[in-house]
């Protein structure tokens, strides 16, 4: 594997998803890295660093809590596999699927990845996976029928979404400072100050956003 900009490796080799998903069971059980395939390629990133490991799992709690209260369908963390009909296989740090894609399929099978498109898509980024995260993955969500993308940026203390503006692109965005109140097209009763999704580094631990 190459080093890529980005504290990421990329495989010079193209792998299918078939193969890729086979390399991964030969990967040793101790290793914390985290694999995807990017346009026949694999990409190799290293665990998160913080605060971004703790913002993951912040993002997480709020979003499930909301979507079990409203049986809007299920919320997934960073280990989730997605083999997207684009061909590739990532894994977003959070990700939404409403219960009519849920249902609609095709059918989750134990210990191998989803093949339903995630409606909601997100991706705390770091310097190392920003511009992975804002141009790469992008596209590839578009394309692969995502409803909604946010990049939940904690060192600028900014969340951006993106929401569908055509089949397979994603409009500009909308830049949500920690001011700013989120609201989302594909999670019904939603409307979260920004502040509640970024981590404080000076608040002491385990207090909740104010």
């Amino acid at each position: 594997m190459n080093k890529d900009a980005g504290l990421a490796f990329v495989s010079d080799s193209t792998l299918t998803q078939a193969e890729f998903a086979a390399w991964l069971t030969q990967r040793p059980a101790a290793d914390p890295n985290r694999y995807e395939l990017v346009e026949g390629r694999v990409v190799m990133t290293p665990p998160s660093s913080w605060p971004e490991g703790e913002g993951e799992i912040d993002i997480a709690a709020l979003l499930r809590a909301h979507v079990r209260e409203r049986n809007l369908g299920r919320v997934f963390g960073p280990s989730q596999g997605y083999e997207l009909p684009t061909g590739d296989t990532l894994a977003a740090d959070v990700t939404y699927i409403s219960v009519a894609r849920w249902e609609a399929g095709p059918r989750p099978n134990p210990g191998e990845f989803l093949r339903i498109v995630p409606d909601l898509a997100i991706e705390v980024i770091s310097p190392g996976s920003a511009r992975r995260d804002r141009v790469e993955k992008r596209m590839i969500y578009a394309q692969a029928g995502v409803r909604e993308y946010w990049l939940v940026d904690l060192r600028r203390r900014e969340v951006t979404v993106h929401e569908v503006e055509a089949e397979g692109r994603f409009g500009p965005g909308r830049v949500l400072n920690e001011s700013a109140t989120l609201t989302s097209a594909v999670l019904p009763g939603w409307s979260v100050p920004v502040r509640n999704l970024l981590v404080d580094p000076a608040a002491p631990p385990g207090e909740a956003p104010k």
